[in-house]
Order: C-alpha cells, then sequence, then structure tokens
C-alpha cells in the first residue's frame, strides 16, 4: 500500500484550488495511507484564522477530523529526536521538520511543493517526494 504524508503547502493548494490540487486530491481519494501530523494541522488552522477567521478555521478542522486523512497526533520520542536533526541540519521550520519525521517513522512519501525547504533534502536523505508543482 503507498503511503503519503501532507505538508502544509499541499493541504492549502487543495483548499485553495491552486495548482497541484488534483495531486493532493487524487491521492487523498486513493486507496493509500494519507498521514497528516498534527503540528502540521496546527500551521494549517493558523493559517486559516489568520485569512479567514477562527471560525472557518474551526470548520476546517473538523472537516480534516472527519476526513480518510490519518491524523497524527503522538510525538514520541524517536519522532522528537527525527524532528530535531531535520530541524537543526536543514534550519527548517518546525511544521517541515515534523513532515519529514513522519515520513520517515512511517515509511511514506511526502506530498509538497516547497522545493525552497525541501529540495536539498531530497538529495541528501532517503526520504521520497511526490511533488505537486
Amino acid at each position: 500500500m503507498n503511503k503519503f504524508v501532507l505538508d502544509a503547502c499541499a493541504v492549502l493548494a487543495l483548499l485553495k484550488g491552486e495548482q497541484g490540487m488534483e495531486i493532493v486530491k487524487n491521492t487523498i481519494e486513493s486507496n493509500a495511507r494519507t498521514y497528516l501530523h498534527s503540528v502540521t494541522l496546527l500551521e494549517i488552522y493558523y493559517n486559516i484564522a489568520k485569512e479567514l477567521g477562527i471560525g472557518s478555521a474551526d470548520l476546517f478542522l473538523g472537516q480534516m477530523r472527519q476526513s480518510p486523512i490519518d491524523i497524527i497526533n503522538e510525538i514520541t520520542d524517536n519522532t522528537i529526536k527525527s524532528a530535531g536533526y531535520y530541524k537543526s541540519k536543514y534550519k527548517i521550520s518546525l511544521g517541515d521538520s515534523f513532515v519529514l519525521a513522519t515520513a520517515k517513522e512511517y515509511n511514506a512519501t511526502i506530498l509538497s511543493s516547497d522545493h525552497h525547504e525541501f529540495d536539498i533534502i531530497e538529495n541528501s536523505e532517503s526520504i521520497n517526494f511526490l511533488w505537486i508543482r
């Protein structure tokens, strides 16, 4: 079974109807397992609250809890070590470090459009990416 981890930009592309949204939509609707770490969910919630208000962010959160996406709420010691490694080595955002740690833990491919943060990691680490644009 294929497994994927969603980056915040992939979910936001889907919500905003941006380029790459079809790839995200098709992945979620396929038989693949799709994961989203709660730290990434917080990042998306914050963006929606900032742009559209808390009510819209709350609605989004409820919809995500009802979606087929597996929300990962647990932060284990291994997650902390892995996310900390990526954050310290590549000087990326905290959210992106959790995307990487989740992909490593679940042996999953990352869906993202964030080449700025992830291109160097794709070339240096054994983590797979599916670029939505």
